[in-house]
């Protein structure tokens, strides 16, 4: 087993079945996992049923801590509360913990008084629904210029502001923190944090994208050791979860090799 509670996002090898992606988690020594409804050709909603994927965890082991995710989430309207109902159900039906939220980011919505009004009304929406299946909310601020909830200090403002401490907390993601330059942790609010890392240093913050997010390792720019070292030295002891969106992660033929060198690299960092 790992020292770091290390999690394993089906981002990190979009191409695998479930099966085989809960066996790879369970060969690095970890069990925890979140899935996904976003894969093209391989989406949980495209899917199995929830109660298989339930039963597939429980043979493997492994603990669903969450199911990303419900995009637009702070745009909300009947078609995001349908999405949301099932989204929920699913998240409950298979027996995962949280359900990731995503905001607009598109560059709308980002007006200062609109946005946080948007961001409350959502809430305001999604406590009842989340708190009648017993599941968390995960609200995930991204660090892009475009996005309408960059600031994790908005993001926390808005949940104490309608009472959601118990059913809402944030994503503290190493990319999203270092684009929106926002020094601020909250680790007492952060239900889950996603590491990559970028190595390509010639491109400036503001045109990094997804596809720059690959496994952490010596050549990592975002200072991915220092941001984990602070959270835990700020008592957050929740999962460390890798979600590099680099097609050149993707295409790895052994993924478990690089996973283990990643990992190995950050504990011996910490």
């Amino acid at each position: 087993m790992t020292t770091l509670p290390f999690a394993l996002n089906h981002m990190a090898t979009p191409g695998l079945p479930l099966d085989q992606f809960f066996a790879l988690a369970r060969s690095l020594g970890m069990t925890s996992v979140e899935i996904r409804n976003d894969l093209t050709g391989n989406a949980i909603l495209d899917g199995p049923p929830a109660a298989d994927v339930a039963a597939l965890a429980r043979r493997h082991g492994v603990t669903i801590i969450s199911i990303n995710a419900l995009q637009r989430f702070n745009e909300w309207n009947e078609t995001r509360a349908a999405e949301a109902a099932h989204l929920i159900s699913y998240v409950q039906d298979c027996g995962a913990k949280a359900l990731v939220l995503v905001p607009v980011n598109d560059g709308s919505g980002q007006a200062d008084g609109e946005r946080q009004s948007n961001f409350r009304q959502a809430l305001v929406a999604l406590k009842p629904m989340l708190d009648a299946a017993g599941i968390i909310g995960l609200v995930e601020p991204l660090g892009f210029a475009i996005c309408s909830l960059r600031s994790k200090t908005e993001a926390v403002d808005g949940i104490k502001a309608i009472g959601g401490d118990a059913t809402f907390r944030v994503v503290h993601d190493t990319f999203h923190h270092h684009l929106a330059g926002e020094p601020a942790i909250y680790p007492e609010m952060t239900g889950l944090v996603h590491i990559s890392g970028v190595t390509d240093r010639d491109a400036a913050i503001v045109d990094l994208r997804d596809s720059h997010r690959v496994l952490v390792d010596e050549n990592d720019t975002l200072d991915n050791i220092g941001q984990i070292r602070r959270l835990r030295a700020a008592g957050y002891a929740g999962p460390f979860s890798f979600e590099p969106f680099a097609d050149e992660v993707h295409a790895l033929v052994d993924p478990a090799a690089h996973l283990k060198a990643s990992m190995d690299y950050i504990e011996a960092g910490l």
